[in-house]
């Protein structure tokens, strides 16, 4: 198979392209100049407040790299008409998308007759990191308490802010929601300094969601392989896993490093990466996007109830208070009633009647 994943884990690179130390120096107008030097500006202001806060050179706290207005915000969707990511390959750019590899990893005759005796490891699970794997929104919210009370400050306790706090990014928190009115340099200060207490409770994370381990031994028992997918860079997804004693069961991991745009591209890259159909995936989401991110992959979605009410939730194809309502047997059913090219681009059949039988009158002289 010519789609190997170690060339896709090279569309990380797309992120190269947006550095402008990599663009050829030529000659630049004046405006473009000008331009220039206002980032350069900038970026030793940010420089200045990262040094302050305790980050080092490479803008990262103990050893872990923070990207605060990245990981903290609301990502797109994506892959709405079935589009993918591109990735580079020797002989050139390769567009990747939804159909692509439906296609491109169908079974082998080995694989298939392997599938058709044991048919549970036909099938790939792919988990969210946040609020699946690990209870991230605590976290959060938690982060934000801690800055509040840095600051002598306080937060809201309306429900819906504090909902909205979990999935904004931290500028738009400070500005709109909080409602802080702080310089520009402070808000940075601010932002930087939530990003700082978030990763020091992850670093203290170390149980999983409630009845996560025993489904994944479940899951493992069966041989169906497992991915996990997050915004987060790898050095940190992989220690929370270390110290939650989950890393063992999970074969694949997207992480920030992979250069993915939206969720259903990192659902895209966890399938391939699984060497599975995304046909054949079933993600476990908790909240409506993540959902409909995986549908647009022509996976299954299974859904958590509780950050989200179950009728928030009504578009999954199956919604579960705990993973200890799960069994191997309910991701059969899942598949049971399709077949294996349910979410495949049907055309309609419009039945033709047969044409009408015309009456002729037969006049005898």
């Amino acid at each position: 198979m010519d789609c190997a994943c170690s060339n896709f884990r090279s569309s990380s690179l797309l992120l190269l392209g947006r550095s402008p130390s990599l663009h050829p120096h030529y000659s630049f107008p004046s405006k473009l100049r000008f331009l220039t030097l206002k980032r350069l500006n900038l970026a030793k202001h940010a420089r200045v407040v990262r040094s302050a806060c305790g980050f080092n050179e490479n803008g990262s706290v103990n050893g872990f790299s923070v990207t605060p207005n990245k990981l903290f915000m609301q990502e797109a969707i994506g892959a709405e008409y079935g589009e993918g990511f591109e990735t580079f390959r020797p002989d050139g750019p390769l567009k990747v998308d939804v159909d692509f590899l439906n296609d491109r990893l169908q079974e082998g005759f080995l694989q298939r007759i392997r599938y058709a005796m044991k048919p549970d490891e036909a099938y790939g699970l792919i988990f969210s990191f946040d609020n699946v794997v690990a209870d991230t929104r605590t976290l959060k919210l938690n982060s934000w308490k801690q800055l509040a009370s840095e600051e002598g400050k306080e937060i809201p306790e309306d429900a819906d802010v504090q909902g909205r706090m979990l999935y904004a990014g931290a500028d738009h928190v400070l500005h709109k929601l909080l409602l802080w009115d702080e310089a520009e340099g402070e808000l940075d200060r601010l932002a930087l300094r939530f990003s700082q207490l978030y990763y020091d409770n992850l670093l203290r994370l170390s149980k999983p969601v409630e009845g996560l381990k025993e489904w994944l031994d479940a899951v493992s028992t069966a041989r169906i392989p497992c991915a996990v997918v997050s915004s987060l860079d790898r050095i940190n997804m992989t220690e929370a896993l270390e110290r939650m004693e989950l890393k063992k069961y999970f074969q694949a991991i997207v992480t920030e490093e992979d250069g993915m745009d939206s969720i259903a591209h990192r659902f895209l890259s966890a399938a391939m990466k699984l060497d599975r159909k995304p046909s054949k995936c079933v993600v476990f989401e908790d909240e409506p996007r993540g959902i409909a991110a995986a549908h647009n992959c022509t996976m299954m979605a299974v859904a958590l109830i509780g950050a989200h009410p179950a009728y928030d939730l009504v578009q999954a194809d199956l919604a579960v208070a705990s993973f200890n309502e799960l069994s191997v047997i309910n991701l059969r059913r899942l598949f049971a009633n399709k077949g294996s090219t349910f979410m495949d681009l049907q055309k309609q059949v419009i039945e033709k009647s047969p044409p009408k039988r015309k009456l002729t009158i037969d006049t005898i002289f």
